[in-house]
C-alpha cells in the first residue's frame, strides 16, 4: 500500500498475494464455521415438519357451464386471492383453535400457516409447519375444513373440493443441514478474507524495498540480500 497526502493507494496484486499466503488460515476458518453450522443444525435447531393440503373451489357458474372462457379464468384468479385472505382470517383461525383445542394464540397459529396459489391455476395450497409431524398434519386438515366452510359461507360457491389431504411427513423441512453447512463454509471463508485484507491495508510497517522509497522519498540504490537464501 502507498500513502500519499493522506491517501492510500491499494496494490491489488499485493493484496491477492497476501490472501494466497494465508490460504490455509482461510480454509481452516471456513471448515471451523462449517462444523459450527453442522453442530447447530444437528443439536441446537429444532426440526420442523410440514404437511400440505390442496383445495379447489367450484362455483355455480362453472357447474352450469362446463365450457370456461378466458374471462371466467381471469375472474377465478382474482377469487383465489380472496380465498387466501379468507383462509387466514380471524374467524377461520378461531374455528381451527376451537375445533382442535389448540393452546395457541391467533398470531402463533397464523405464523405456522402458508397459503400459496400455484401460477396459472385456481388451486389453493395450504401448508403448516410444526415441531411435530402429526400435529402439522392435524392442523392443516383442520384449517382446510374450517376454511372450506367459511369460503362457502362468504362467497356462496357450490363446493370446495379437496384435492389432497395433509399427510404426516416424517422428513423435516428444516433445518436444511446441507445448505447451512455450505453457507457456514462460505461465510467463514469470506469473513477471514475480509479480516486478512483489512489487516494488510491497515499495516503501515516497512516490509518491502519499495516501501523505503515511498516512506523516505529517496531512490533505492541497492538491497542487501538475505544470506540464508544464498546458501
Amino acid at each position: 500500500m502507498k500513502k500519499q497526502h493522506n491517501q492510500v493507494e491499494v496494490d491489488v496484486l499485493s493484496l491477492l498475494w497476501t490472501v494466497w499466503k494465508r490460504k490455509f488460515l482461510v480454509l481452516f476458518f471456513s471448515l471451523l464455521t462449517a462444523i459450527l453450522a453442522l453442530g447447530y443444525s444437528l443439536y441446537v435447531a429444532t426440526p420442523m415438519y410440514q404437511s400440505t393440503t390442496r383445495i379447489y373451489v367450484v362455483n355455480r357458474q362453472q357447474q352450469d357451464n362446463p365450457g370456461l372462457t378466458n374471462q371466467d379464468l381471469q375472474a377465478g384468479t382474482y377469487l383465489v386471492k380472496d380465498y387466501k385472505e379468507i383462509i387466514l382470517s380471524q374467524d377461520v383461525m378461531n374455528r381451527v383453535m376451537s375445533n382442535l383445542e389448540l393452546d395457541l394464540s391467533t398470531s402463533q397459529l397464523t405464523s405456522k400457516i402458508n397459503v400459496t396459489v400455484p401460477a396459472d391455476t385456481r388451486i389453493v395450497s395450504i401448508s403448516v409447519q410444526d415441531e411435530s409431524a402429526e400435529e402439522a398434519a392435524r392442523i392443516v386438515n383442520g384449517v382446510r375444513q374450517a376454511a372450506a366452510d367459511k369460503i362457502i359461507e362468504v362467497t356462496k360457491v357450490s363446493d370446495v373440493t379437496t384435492l389432497e389431504e395433509g399427510q404426516v411427513n416424517s422428513q423435516p423441512v428444516s433445518p436444511n443441514i446441507r445448505r447451512n453447512v455450505l453457507l457456514g463454509f462460505i461465510a467463514g471463508g469470506a469473513l477471514m478474507v475480509m479480516i486478512v485484507l483489512v489487516a494488510e491495508i491497515m499495516d503501515d510497517r516497512v516490509k518491502r524495498p519499495e516501501d523505503v522509497e515511498e516512506m523516505m522519498g529517496l531512490p533505492l540504490l541497492g538491497v542487501v540480500p538475505e544470506f540464508s537464501k544464498l546458501k
